[in-house]
Parts: C-alpha cells; sequence; structure tokens
C-alpha cells in the first residue's frame, strides 16, 4: 500500500511509505473507518463503499475492509472526513499527533493508525516503527512459542522414553511367558502325535468292520428289491381289477343325465356364489308395491276435502295431521313473528316450541321446526321439547333452503304439510309435492 501526496508540504500528506502497511496497522486503520462511517451521510461516502451504509460496524469491518482500505488510500477528500471524526472521537491523541509527539504509553499500532489517517509529519516514520514494534512482539511470541513447544515436546519425550522401558519389561514378560507355554505344547503335541497313531489303527479297523457290514446289507437291499417288485405287480393287478369295475359302472348310467346333473351344479354353485358376494337380503317388497299410486281407501295431501270448510279453517290442518305418516315441518321465525313479534326471540321459541310439542301429542304426527341460523348471535343451548324436531340453518344457508331441503328429502307420496307465510317457500314445496298451509292456520290451531 503506497500514499500518494494529496496536501500541502507542510502538513505530512507529500510522505510517501514505501512499504505495505503492516497487518495490525491496517486492521486498526479499518476499525477507525468503520467507527467513523456511521457518522458520514450516504452522499460524502465514495462511491464503492455507499451499499455499506446500513451495515453495522462489526458487520462493515468484516465485509467492507479492503474496500474502506482503498478508498482511504485513493480518496484524499474522504481521509479527511474520516480525519474530522476521528479527532472528534480522540482529541487527546490527535492533538498529541499534530504537535509531533504521541502519547509514550500508547499503543503504537494504536498510534500509526492515527498517524496514517490525520497524516501529520512524520507520520510515515511512525507507521513504519510501529511495523517493526509489531514485528519485534510478533518474533518475541513465536519464540516464547517455540521454547514453550521445545519444552512439552522434551517432555513427551521423557514420557514416551519411560512408557517404551515399561513397555520393554512387559514385553519380556511376556516373551518369557510365551517359551514356557510354547514347551508345554509340545509336550502336548507330542502327546496328541501318539494319540493320533492310535486313532488311525482304530479308524483301520472300523473300515474293515464297515466294509463287512455294507456287504452283507447289499445282499439284504437285493433281497428287498425283489420282493418291491412282486408286490409292485400284485398292486397293478388290483389297480387294473379297479378301473374295470369303475368302467362298468360309468357305463351303467346315461350319459344324458350326467351332463344334465352337472349343468344343474354349475348353475347352482354359480347362483349361491353371486348371492354371497351381492349380499342379497329376503325379499319383502313386492314390485307392484313400488308404483306411486293412490289405493282405495287412502288420501293424499291434495285430495283433502275442503268443502264447507274456508281456506283458513284450522280444521283443514286436522284433517291433514289425521293422514297416516303425516309430517308438518314448521317455518318457525314466519310463525312466531306473524304470531307474537313483539316477544324477544328466545321467548318466541320457547312458546311456539312448547304449543308444537302439545300439537305432536295430540295428533302423533312428525313435527319438524325449522329456525334461521342467521338470526342468532352464539349458539343455542336448548333442549327440543318431546316430539318435536329443532334444527337451525347452517352458515350461508337460509331457513328457507333447509326447508326445501327437507321436502325433498321425503319420499313421494308421503303427506308433508308446511306452515309459513312465505310465499316463495310455498310455491317451492308445493312443486316438491308437499301441502303448504298459512301460518295463521298453525297459529289459530296451536290457540
Amino acid at each position: 500500500m503506497v500514499e500518494t501526496a494529496g496536501g500541502g508540504p507542510g502538513d505530512g500528506a507529500a510522505e510517501v511509505l514505501d512499504r505495505p502497511l503492516p497487518d495490525g496497522v491496517r486492521r486498526r486503520v479499518v476499525q477507525i473507518v468503520s467507527d467513523g462511517f456511521g457518522g458520514l451521510t450516504v452522499g460524502e461516502l465514495p462511491a464503492q463503499l455507499r451499499q455499506y451504509a446500513r451495515f453495522a460496524p462489526n458487520r462493515r469491518a468484516k465485509f467492507a475492509g479492503n474496500a474502506m482500505a482503498a478508498a482511504l488510500e485513493t480518496d484524499p477528500l474522504f481521509r479527511q472526513r474520516i480525519g474530522e471524526k476521528f479527532r472528534e472521537a480522540q482529541p487527546e491523541l490527535s492533538g498529541a499527533l499534530d504537535s509531533g509527539s504521541p502519547p509514550p504509553a500508547a499503543d503504537p499500532l494504536d498510534v500509526a493508525a492515527a498517524a496514517y489517517v490525520l497524516r501529520p509529519t512524520g507520520w510515515v516514520k511512525l507507521v513504519t516503527a510501529a511495523g517493526e514494534e509489531a514485528q519485534r512482539a510478533d518474533a518475541e511470541r513465536a519464540d516464547e512459542e517455540s521454547r514453550a513447544e521445545l519444552e512439552r515436546l522434551r517432555e513427551e519425550l521423557d514420557r514416551a522414553r519411560e512408557q517404551t522401558r515399561s513397555e520393554t519389561e512387559r514385553l519380556r514378560t511376556e516373551l518369557d511367558s510365551a517359551k514356557k507355554e510354547a514347551e508345554s505344547l509340545h509336550r502336548k503335541l507330542r502327546a496328541a502325535l501318539s494319540d493320533v497313531k492310535r486313532g488311525e489303527a482304530a479308524l483301520r479297523k472300523v473300515h474293515a468292520e464297515m466294509e463287512t457290514l455294507r456287504a452283507e446289507g447289499q445282499t439284504q437291499v437285493s433281497a428287498a428289491e425283489s420282493e418291491s417288485r412282486r408286490l409292485k405287480a400284485r398292486l397293478g393287478e388290483a389297480e387294473a381289477a379297479l378301473e374295470a369295475t369303475r368302467k362298468a359302472a360309468r357305463e351303467g348310467r346315461s350319459v344324458e343325465d350326467m351332463r344334465v346333473r352337472l349343468l344343474l351344479d354349475t348353475l347352482l354353485d354359480a347362483t349361491q356364489g353371486l348371492r354371497r358376494e351381492l349380499a342379497l337380503p329376503p325379499v319383502s317388497v313386492r314390485p307392484a308395491e313400488t308404483v306411486d299410486a293412490v289405493e282405495p281407501g287412502r288420501m293424499t295431501p291434495k285430495d283433502i276435502a275442503a268443502r264447507a270448510l274456508s281456506e283458513n279453517d284450522p280444521a283443514i290442518l286436522d284433517q291433514l295431521l289425521a293422514l297416516p305418516q303425516a309430517h308438518l315441518v314448521v317455518d318457525g321465525y314466519n310463525v312466531t313473528k306473524t304470531g307474537y313479534p313483539q316477544m324477544p326471540l328466545e321467548k318466541q321459541r320457547l312458546r311456539l316450541l312448547g304449543q308444537l310439542s302439545q300439537l305432536a301429542a295430540q295428533t302423533g304426527a312428525e313435527v319438524t321446526c325449522v329456525f334461521d341460523g342467521a338470526e342468532l348471535a352464539a349458539p343455542v343451548l336448548l333442549a327440543p321439547p318431546r316430539g318435536v324436531r329443532v334444527l337451525f340453518s347452517k352458515p350461508g344457508v337460509t331457513a328457507d333452503e333447509l326447508i326445501r331441503q327437507l321436502v325433498r328429502a321425503e319420499p313421494p307420496g308421503r303427506p308433508v304439510i308446511v306452515a309459513s307465510t312465505d310465499r316463495e317457500v310455498a310455491d317451492g314445496v308445493a312443486r316438491a309435492g308437499a301441502r303448504p298451509v298459512a301460518s295463521a292456520m298453525l297459529l289459530k290451531r296451536l290457540s
């Protein structure tokens, strides 16, 4: 790193550093630049350093150290601004350097770094002296580390020698023990060889006995094979007689009868397998019973006679509920707001459900009361009365749509009566086969 002249001849700017900046001094210089970096605006920074303006000081020194050192060397204006920030932060050291008498107790590296930034007269000598001082310190530290390492190696050598002596003694002891064990093994080996020779003699004797037994066995096998051939011949004769008997039995039956029986067995097996596969229940409904028609003596909701009765006469509702398996679906809030709208919703529900429970007990009909869930601020804790099914519509579904779903869920032909004043509900359920009645008629019947 070489400094070029960038100022007047009296302030040290003309001095030139003819050797690279020592590493210790360079690290202190980068730290000084990083500390003064934050006090400058983005416009005061060189173009290559503006990308690091928002970095923290430690992170800036880590990632932008080379760029800051290069800018400090080549940009006199940037160096002057960093020097001003340093003078504000270190006035005593800056004043001492300007006066030419740096503090004797100060760290030479700090003095050299400050001199490199401020460029007072004689700054090159200060930087050179700091580098030499750092080199001497490094040499002394390396010498001290070398002496410590030498001492450690000597200690390790002594321990290795001691360990070698103990290991040698142990190996000598093990060698003596191995020699004694080898002698014992030689004696055992000689005894084993004698035993092997005796065993070989016994083995030859056994081989001779085995040859004798093998000859006797071959004689017995020959006799057994002869007996086996005789028995096989008799078995062949028996099998031939059995086949003749079977053939005579087969010829005694008609070929056509066997084919018919085989076909019947095949059909029966297939039918039983299909019944098990489909798990068909016993037949309880006949095809004629599935046709939708009116049987003699039975009536539908559309056949209820209204003769001599007004359209709003509650007796029509009694006639409808008297039909077999009748189902009454009530538009809850439509009825309550028609009859007693001044009451709170909770009391409206309780009053209507109590009256519907009495009606269900009197008529025996199935009763379902539907309320609009959009009217609720919170879930309703309600125990439905006996004989009445209470339903609230889900979010996004109106009570009218829920009523139409209930009507569509019923089978064709079942009497379904819907109590609602809403014309859209009445028309919709009528198209689905239900009988709409006005809410006022239900209120008259309940009262």
